[in-house]
C-alpha cells in the first residue's frame, strides 16, 4: 500500500519543528529515555509528565540547560515536608516565573500552569517525578487528588509560588 499524498505532507510539515527541537537539544519526545528504564511505579504519572513537562525538563527529568531545572533533587526533599508537598502542588497548578537556582545552576524561565489537567493526574505526576524519577525514601507518602484540590482552592500566581519557594529551597550560591 502506497502512502496517501497528505502523509507526506503532514511529515513534511512535522520536519522543521523536529529539526528546531533536536538543535535546541530537545530531540524527540521520547529521546534520552532508557530502553531497559524500570516500570514506572506511577505509569498514569508518566504518561502525563512526558505528555506535558518532558518537552522543558526533559524525559527523565535530568533538565535542559538554558532552560529548565532537573528534578531529581529537590521534589523529593520537598515531598517530605507539609510546607514542601504544598510547594509541589503550587507549582503544577500555577505555575513559576522568574530567577531560581538548582545546586548551583541558575534558570530564568517560565513554568507553565498545569490547572486543566484534573487532580488525580495531577497527584499521579507529581507522585512519578519524586517517586520513579528522583527516588524518595520510602517512609515519604504518596500524594493523593486531595493536596492537589486543597491548593486548587487556594489559587496563587506564579509569582506568589516564586516566592514559597524562596523559603523553602536551599540557598543558591
Amino acid at each position: 500500500m502506497r502512502p496517501s499524498r497528505d502523509a507526506g505532507v503532514a511529515a513534511d510539515k512535522a520536519a522543521p519543528t523536529l529539526a528546531a527541537l533536536t538543535l535546541l537539544g530537545l530531540g524527540t519526545p521520547m529521546q534520552g529515555v532508557r530502553a531497559d528504564a524500570p516500570t514506572p511505579a506511577y505509569p498514569h504519572g508518566a504518561a502525563a509528565f512526558q505528555n506535558n513537562c518532558a518537552v522543558c525538563h526533559g524525559p527523565g527529568g535530568a533538565g535542559v540547560p538554558s532552560l529548565a531545572p532537573p528534578l531529581l533533587s529537590y521534589p523529593a526533599r520537598y515531598a517530605a515536608s507539609a510546607e514542601g508537598r504544598r510547594q509541589l502542588a503550587m507549582t503544577l497548578l500555577y505555575g513559576m516565573f522568574g530567577d531560581i537556582s538548582v545546586g548551583e545552576v541558575h534558570f530564568n524561565s517560565q513554568m507553565p500552569a498545569f490547572a486543566q489537567l484534573d487532580d488525580a493526574t495531577l497527584a499521579a505526576l507529581v507522585n512519578y517525578v519524586v517517586f520513579d524519577l528522583d527516588r524518595a525514601a520510602a517512609d515519604v507518602k504518596p500524594f493523593a487528588a486531595g493536596e492537589i484540590a486543597a491548593e486548587r482552592a487556594r489559587p496563587l500566581d506564579a509569582a506568589a509560588v516564586r516566592e514559597h519557594r524562596k523559603r523553602l529551597a536551599p540557598p543558591g550560591p
